[in-house]
């Protein structure tokens, strides 16, 4: 005991040598001895984001957020403002020392955060004046989407576009005030008109003369924000007609050149190619589907795309899809490897399946934990040769840097495909400038030896990339994006008939029921090893969404089971029994100012806009009704709002085209192992039904097993001891078969393959 001591003292000496916090008041004793073992066990972790190092390199100043787990809120845990993170301490604080409160909302990845950490948060003078006149709040967007939806519409209101950092004044009661996102430092620094210190002191003087106003203010926000979270109960379903609302609205924003949307910054998520594809599918618009596969062409050949290392980065600041911004986000990448697989499905075009594999060996490469999970995000920023941080500094690349380790051929190959500038004294992103026919003319090879080389000269730069400082990786683990690629690895192994896949997906998806899941509840956040925070309703969708597809692609009944249970769970937290719809939080959650309720896509689908999928699916499996009830409930809620933002509820419609048009339930049942299904599931791999249901399982024990919860399976046999194909619509059911023409025609029938 002694030894240790003698070892463990002197550490946590060295850590309370650090200043105290400019103008904050001292920590009570138990705090700031947990704050000092807390940096005592980081000694050994990466350097302190801060420029207040003291002489033997530690930080200055530490605060309260380096008890958190978050790893956007330990990022700040050595800036010199006194921060709390959300929770009852600080807002009791707030009234006992009668200031306002600075609510700054964040995420670990976010270029912008950075800035305003260095520009703002990390500036001893903004401090000061923050510490003695505010109580300061970090939250981090990730880990609490609930209190980042409920403040972006509070920037809304006020005439804004929220965006990170996403800035807030608040009432000691958690009402807003003021809100915006990115300020900087000073009057005049990027060429605005007023900073953010003089922001504080403006609006520090309105709250300490005029809280009258202030709560007059404060209540109209509150009035606004309510009316944005929960939208009128709707009076029915649209009709059809609402697809061509839809569609006429995106063709009149569509970019014809480079696809996407007519908008700069460029996000993949803002076009959105599952409806287009789907209208295809259900009108044989070709117009469609040349937009959603124009628009995925484009950016698979941008900057946005990594074509090195695989997957895409966060979005395009130029119209060309050329210029990323450099953060990668898990939920980008499952989506985008869901669209380019439903395009290669839909199109059979073989780059659309390349990019999908690509962007999968790319999550399973740098995002996958060694429990099977997949991390969240990467960084834009990272570390140069001199140790300076640069966004795209690991991307990009000068010309004399590839000359230091590419033959002649080879710096020839990568200079013409990529768009490397040989004299430019900036850095290039690359991206493909020109086809592989007019690369192999222009080289004087063929595309054999075009491949050959093109595969050679990417892995060496894959290799020297490779060995600079990585940008920071975000390596907590969400439910909701987990299961979003989930679903992309079960998908893809069914679809491209890539057993390794299933077993990603299948081991991701114990990971997330063994260490994310109890007896009554969900988490949302499993980090530094130990599950978090409760879910919410996208966590749910989400991950029942993923276990229905790893129940058509591996045929195991459990993952079945768990998205029963699951939907249960979800229904019993969730679900507005009044009116229908799913709110976003529990009821349980202490959610600030309203409980959310929205149908809205944003980055990723809405929850109510899966929810409608599974329950539909769901239904088609059990034949329970309360499934398809509930789903229509929630097609009614937001009806009114489908037809009047059409393309801001694309997956909505995806829910309402499967409840108008139905698909098939398709059964095979065989005498052996799934293997004897592979003639039958080739033909379903040929054909794009996104509104179909699968069952591959083995006759006897394991139907019988499968079928006392999924109800389509009775009566269903292999006759005659001979795989057998079922196919059914609407109620009605086509002859079985054992013969693999006669059923590729059953499942094409009604379509407009």
């Amino acid at each position: 005991m002694v030894t240790l001591l003698c070892l463990v003292l002197p550490t946590l000496l060295l850590a309370s040598q650090g200043a105290a916090l400019p103008a904050a008041p001292l920590l009570p004793a138990a705090l700031q001895q947990r704050i000092d073992t807390a940096l005592a066990s980081r000694q050994d972790s990466d350097p302190p984001r801060t420029r207040h190092l003291l002489a033997n390199g530690q930080p200055r100043f530490t605060n309260r957020l380096i008890l958190e787990s978050s790893p956007y809120l330990l990022q700040h845990a050595h800036n010199p403002v006194n921060w709390y993170p959300w929770g009852d301490a600080a807002f009791a604080a707030a009234r006992d020392q009668h200031k306002s409160i600075l609510l700054s909302i964040g995420y670990s990845t976010c270029h912008w955060c950075h800035v305003m950490e260095r520009e703002s948060f990390d500036n001893v003078e903004i401090a000061e004046y923050l510490n003695a006149n505010y109580i300061a709040i970090k939250v981090d967007r990730e880990e609490r989407p609930d209190i980042d939806r409920i403040y972006a519409a509070v920037v809304e209101a006020f005439g804004s576009n929220p965006g990170w950092p996403m800035t807030v004044w608040l009432t000691p009661d958690r009402q807003p005030f003021y809100a915006g996102s990115y300020y900087p430092a000073y009057d005049g620094d990027r060429g605005v008109e007023r900073g953010f210190l003089t922001l504080l002191r403006s609006l520090h003087a309105v709250w300490d003369e005029n809280q009258d106003g202030v709560g007059r203010v404060s209540d109209k926000l509150v009035a606004a924000v309510r009316r944005r979270m929960v939208p009128v109960t709707g009076t029915s379903m649209p009709s059809d007609a609402v697809f061509s609302h839809a569609y006429q609205t995106l063709r009149n924003a569509y970019d014809p050149v480079n696809g996407g949307l007519i908008i700069v910054p460029k996000f993949a998520s803002h076009l959105p190619t599952g409806f287009l594809l789907r209208y295809h599918h259900r009108f044989g618009d070709a117009d469609a589907l040349d937009m959603a596969t124009h628009t995925l062409e484009q950016m698979a050949r941008g900057g946005i795309h990594d074509q090195i290392g695989g997957g895409f980065h966060r979005y395009a600041t130029d119209a060309q899809w050329q210029v990323p911004h450099f953060e990668k986000m898990l939920y980008d990448n499952a989506l985008l490897a869901i669209a380019y697989l439903e395009a290669f499905r839909l199109s059979g075009e073989a780059e659309f399946e390349r990019v999908c594999r690509q962007i999968l060996q790319y999550a399973i490469r740098d995002m996958q934990a060694p429990g099977g999970a997949f991390y969240s995000a990467s960084d834009a920023d990272s570390r140069t040769a001199d140790g300076a941080m640069l966004e795209g500094a690991f991307f990009t690349w000068r010309f004399a840097e590839l000359e230091s380790f590419l033959n002649a051929p080879e710096l020839q190959l990568v200079a013409a495909l990529y768009g490397v500038d040989k004299g430019g004294p900036g850095r290039s992103v690359l991206h493909i400038s020109r086809t592989a026919e007019e690369l192999a003319d222009e080289l004087g090879l063929d595309p054999a030896q075009l491949a050959q080389l093109s595969d050679i000269a990417r892995q060496k730069v894959y290799r020297a990339r490779s060995a600079r400082p990585p940008p920071f990786r975000d390596t907590k683990i969400l439910t909701a994006w987990n299961g979003l690629m989930v679903s992309a690895f079960a998908r893809a192994s069914l679809y491209l008939d890539e057993p390794s896949y299933l077993a990603v997906a299948e081991r991701a998806a114990h990971f997330l029921l063994d260490n994310m899941m109890d007896e009554s509840r969900l988490s949302r956040v499993y980090v530094q090893g130990a599950a978090s925070g409760v879910a919410f309703a996208d966590d749910y969708a989400y991950l029942i969404q993923a276990l229905i597809d790893l129940y058509e692609a591996s045929g195991d009944i459990e993952w079945f089971q768990s998205a029963l249970r699951l939907q249960r769970q979800m229904t019993d937290v969730f679900l507005d029994a009044d009116d229908g719809g799913y709110f976003y939080s529990a009821a349980d959650a202490n959610v600030p100012l309203s409980r959310e309720k929205s149908g809205f896509d944003g980055d990723m689908p809405s929850a109510n806009a899966i929810a409608v999928l599974n329950l539909l699916r769901l239904y088609k499996f059990t034949s329970d009704d309360d499934y398809r009830l509930e789903a229509e409930r929630v097609l009614t809620f937001f009806g009114d709002v489908m037809r009047k933002s059409p393309t801001a509820t694309s997956w909505l419609l995806s829910g309402l085209d499967f409840h108008n048009q139905g698909g098939k339930e398709i059964v095979i049942v065989t005498p052996g192992d799934r293997a004897g299904a592979a003639p039958f599931l080739a033909q379903v791999r040929s054909s794009f039904a996104p509104n179909d249901v699968l069952v591959v399982v083995r006759h006897g024990a394991e139907l019988e097993r499968h079928a006392e919860h999924v109800r389509i399976l009775e009566g269903k046999i292999a006759i005659r001891g001979a795989v057998t194909a079922y196919v059914c619509e609407h109620g009605v059911c086509d002859l079985p078969t054992s013969d693999v023409e006669v059923f590729a025609a059953q499942i094409k029938t009604g379509g407009r393959e």
